[in-house]
């Protein structure tokens, strides 16, 4: 149980912050990952994690405008003050919460901005990674397939990657998510390994539903296996929408205790 986090912005997401963090705990989880928490005192959330005992581990940028589409900033030509600022209050809030990580969303961009956008996500990204690296802290990047997301800025691992490499800065690390490599591009095991150096943290779902990784097209005992296998060190985020309560879900568990 000690290498899977519990992803709060998916799991006991009907529920305030603080409580989510508490039935986390109670469920056995010893670490949390967060989306967008910013309507919580960051202090209040550092403070529910050292009383349960759980690990803060990474948090998202903010997404922009949702009403018109937005889901991220850092790839967007003219937006680059827009994003600098709401990264510092990111920032800040992962500082005075005791987060570790911070995943840093490109957004959504036409296919003829591409160019800019690639030139406009690598500046923002060298930016943000030297505010983060005295600190100790990690950017995330994570490919999200375009079902999902569509026109979202990098869908597999080879474009994400390739953006990780271009900032030259060493606390740039891949967010490898099973569910979104399954969706988008496959190969999940010779993936793994191929970028295993370069991630910096695992996310885990059923594919294609999303729910608890016990069902659907990929075996997650072979996933877990390589894993292991390969030396990874770091957490596992569930990341998944349960089918039912919670609770009743992570019966899946008890084969990787």
């Amino acid at each position: 149980m000690a290498r899977f986090s519990a992803n709060l912005g998916f799991l006991w997401g009907e529920l305030p912050l603080l409580e989510r963090i508490e039935r986390a705990a109670a469920a056995g989880f010893l670490a949390i990952e967060l989306h967008w928490p910013y309507d919580t005192s960051a202090q209040a959330v550092k403070d529910a994690c050292a009383r349960h005992g759980l690990a803060l581990l990474g948090i998202n940028t903010p997404v922009g405008d949702a009403s018109i589409g937005e889901s991220g900033l850092a790839a967007l030509p003219g937006r680059e003050s827009d994003f600098r600022r709401t990264f510092e209050a990111t920032l800040q809030w992962c500082l005075q919460s005791g987060a570790t990580a911070i995943h840093v969303m490109p957004g959504v961009i036409l296919a003829s901005e591409r160019d800019a956008a690639t030139a406009t996500l690598v500046r923002n990204l060298q930016w943000a990674a030297d505010q983060m690296a005295p600190h100790g802290l990690t950017v995330l990047l994570e490919a999200i397939n375009q079902r999902d997301k569509p026109g979202y800025f990098y869908s597999r691992q080879a474009e994400s990657n390739a953006i990780r490499d271009a900032t030259g800065r060493a606390n740039v690390k891949l967010m490898f998510d099973v569910y979104h490599v399954g969706v988008a591009e496959g190969d999940i095991l010779t993936k793994l390994a191929e970028y295993l150096p370069h991630i910096g943290h695992i996310q885990i779902a059923a594919v294609p539903s999303r729910a608890e990784p016990d069902e659907g097209e990929v075996r997650y005992e072979a996933v877990i296996a390589a894993i292991d296998r390969l030396g990874y060190a770091g957490w596992i985020g569930c990341e998944y929408k349960p089918r039912a309560s919670v609770e009743a879900g992570l019966k899946w568990m008890q084969a990787y205790r």
